[in-house]
């Protein structure tokens, strides 16, 4: 059997029909950019997590870079960002001048370990950047209540999050600003780049909604200087096409997550630890990760087995090149240090059969009893 780590194709052919027929509108009517297909899923992307206002923009870089820039971040300041991220969380930071503090991570969670937070903040910290890592909330409440302390603003970072629920609230409205990605392989992706900013407040929504177009809302009159950050109306139409069905995808991807955990389970594998859900959390699983023994290992075997699998993230962002100049050292950050070796994303997309899961647990479980 052959498992791929994530199958765009598939997902594909079953909406292709609508897919091509947006594209074909866009390019039939010659309007390319922020048009009536980006109006259209600002609104419903907004509604559909119950907020009041959405911006599209390039990516989800751009979109942290974006919110970072609305609340003030700039020259000389500090921002609160886990050190278990993609690097992309803690560029938003540099993008606007500011310095990333990095944070380690919940060892069971693997979000920012909030019981660490209060430490790293000093008189030049002004936000905090809670990630919502593979689609699970952060503890939204502890760090809320952090920021109101210390007079902090709040940007989430929801890239892998789309429709993650903590306390039964939808992410992207639980801070000041929400930050989203449509990277094609996230689980609401669009055919290329994108990315979406989410908040609740006028103010911020405005200003947003002008740095994403150089300052701009009426053409040609710039009331900010801002940046070119604009959304393409095909990739606006493609996502308004998988909107339809993103709250459908998303319960398979659930279905998938607690099938892997029964099987695991029923196997009673000691060298696997499946994922923790608090009960106060609904997540979505953009990816299902496991941490193991022998990984090197068991990627290799999986692989001659025809099981594909992801490392997310093999290097913590502050042994990264790029941050060097912060001059930590490896062992500043003993848990996701000793977890990047340990962590291994495992096949997961609606898709997925329940062939496919009992294929991979078994594999695994092989491995470790051979």
């Amino acid at each position: 059997m052959n498992v791929p780590f994530v199958d765009l194709k598939t997902q594909y052919l079953g909406i292709k029909n609508e897919i091509l027929s947006e594209i074909n509108d866009v390019l039939d009517n010659t309007a390319y950019i922020c048009g009536k297909k980006v109006k259209k899923f600002e609104e419903d992307f907004a509604r559909i997590h119950g907020i009041k206002f959405a911006v599209g923009v390039s990516t989800g870089t751009d979109a942290l870079h974006v919110a970072l820039h609305a609340v003030g971040i700039g020259q000389g300041d500090e921002v609160i960002v886990p050190v278990n991220t993609f690097i992309a969380t803690a560029e938003g930071v540099t993008l606007c001048g500011a310095c990333p503090v990095f944070v380690d991570n919940d060892p069971r969670t693997y979000n920012i370990d909030v019981s660490l937070i209060e430490k790293s903040i000093t008189p030049k910290t002004k936000a905090i950047v809670p990630v919502h890592l593979y689609g699970q909330p952060a503890e939204m409440d502890a760090i809320n209540e952090i920021a109101k302390k210390y007079n902090l603003y709040v940007v989430e970072d929801c890239s892998q999050a789309h429709l993650s629920e903590y306390r039964g609230k939808k992410v992207g409205g639980l801070g000041n600003i929400g930050t989203f990605s449509f990277y094609p392989g996230k689980n609401l992706g669009a055919y290329g780049e994108g990315g979406a900013v989410t908040t609740n407040d006028m103010d911020l929504y405005e200003l947003m909604l002008r740095f994403r177009q150089h300052g701009s809302v009426e053409k040609y009159i710039h009331e900010i200087t801002g940046h070119n950050y604009r959304m393409e109306e095909i990739q606006a139409g493609v996502l308004n096409v998988k909107l339809k069905y993103i709250e459908s995808w998303t319960e398979k991807r659930r279905s998938r997550a607690a099938l892997y955990n029964k099987t695991f389970s029923e196997l009673s594998l000691e060298e696997v630890v499946t994922p923790y859900n608090p009960d106060h959390v609904n997540p979505v699983y953009h990816l299902y990760v496991v941490r193991v023994t022998d990984r090197s290992e068991l990627v290799k075997y999986l692989s001659e087995k025809s099981i594909q699998t992801g490392l997310h993230y093999p290097i913590p962002l502050h042994m990264q090149k790029a941050y060097s100049f912060l001059g930590h050292k490896p062992d500043d950050f003993p848990v996701a240090l000793k977890q990047s070796d340990e962590i291994l994303s495992l096949p997961m997309y609606p898709e997925m059969t329940d062939e496919m899961v009992y294929y991979t647990c078994e594999s695994i479980s092989e491995f470790y009893r051979k």
